[in-house]
């Protein structure tokens, strides 16, 4: 009764200013060896079989969990939050929302995180102290992004599993920093990779279980994970509100182009997996991203959890020796 999960990125600076743990209920989701029977017991309650998987998915992993309250981001996210926010109502699970303002607006923005604030009786020194005590772990998040794509030292997979797990600092910010302490000292060890073809992946993260992988045993490696590195914050803001105002996913596909396009060039990818999840709206954006960005492109969609289906598995190789030669 000490957890408050949540539906995607958020403040997480006022949860552990609390003394609650967070817990990122995607993270819950994906990471367990149940997850495909997770998403047909939400069918089985009525979810309908037109629904995103990842929504199914953390209505049942929030019942698994009985966390003291789930922090529901209606606008910024999923258009299927309310619904979801809805039906654990209906099981008592206590919610709060919290909206980004689609324009970026900083008073909007403050607005909503002291709606937060309130709701865990904490102060501004208080978030501030703990947003600072986090930027060391930060820090290390992006060293480790770092020996993906300058040193080459990382897999796609790792990337993106430390990455993804700074949304919640798998609950525990000071155990999640001493292994990546570990993880970084034993990857300066390794010899560099040398694959012929190095890719980008943007969109939100697959719901397929081994994506990474696949790629790689194609003599290819993912170096970018757009969405996964903007949840560890890789910027330096001034205060919250700028952090959070920096953070591109909540804010649609323009304000998540601009660094798309500078970290493809920086890190001199030849080609952009762009994963959309069956039934969600974000799948309408591969419009946007195939005409204003300019390398080739894969989409590649996905629907429930578990390993790369043969049809997408095709798809992948030609991309990749499409590539190649």
């Amino acid at each position: 009764m000490n957890t408050i999960g949540f539906t995607t990125s958020i403040p997480v600076e006022i949860i552990l200013a609390a003394g609650k743990i967070p817990v990122d209920l995607n993270n819950v989701f994906i990471s367990s060896d149940k997850a495909g029977l997770w998403v047909d017991k939400a069918e089985e309650v009525g979810y309908p079989r037109n629904s995103c998987g990842w929504i199914k998915g953390l209505y049942t992993a929030c019942l698994q969990i009985e966390p003291e309250a789930v922090i529901a981001v209606m606008q910024g996210d999923c258009s299927n939050t309310m619904a979801l926010m809805e039906t654990l109502q209906l099981r008592g699970v206590p919610i709060f929302p919290f909206a980004y303002p689609y324009d970026r607006n900083a008073d909007m923005l403050k607005y909503e995180i002291e709606k937060l604030m309130h709701i865990f009786a904490v102060s501004w020194a208080e978030v501030e102290k703990v947003r600072r005590d986090l930027q060391p772990v930060r820090q290390l998040c992006q060293e480790l992004d770092c020996l993906s794509w300058q040193e080459n030292r990382l897999t796609g997979w790792e990337n993106h599993y430390y990455l993804v797990s700074s949304s919640d600092f798998n609950g525990n910010p000071q155990k999640y920093a001493e292994e990546l302490k570990a993880l970084i000292a034993e990857v300066k060890q390794r010899e560099p990779y040398k694959e012929k073809v190095r890719l980008a992946y943007i969109g939100v993260p697959p719901i397929f279980t081994d994506l990474y992988q696949y790629i790689e045993s194609l003599d290819a490696r993912v170096v970018y994970n757009e969405i996964q590195r903007q949840f560890s914050m890789p910027f330096a803001g001034q205060d919250l509100v700028d952090q959070y105002q920096q953070y591109t996913y909540p804010y649609g596909a323009y304000a998540r182009l601009e660094d798309i396009e500078k970290q493809v060039r920086l890190r001199q990818v030849d080609g952009i997996i762009h994963y959309t999840q069956t039934f969600c709206f974000r799948q309408i954006e591969d419009i946007i991203f195939r005409e204003k960005l300019d390398l080739p492109i894969l989409t590649l969609e996905g629907d429930k959890p578990g390993q790369v289906d043969a049809r997408s598995k095709m798809r992948i190789e030609a991309f990749i020796n499409m590539l190649k030669y």
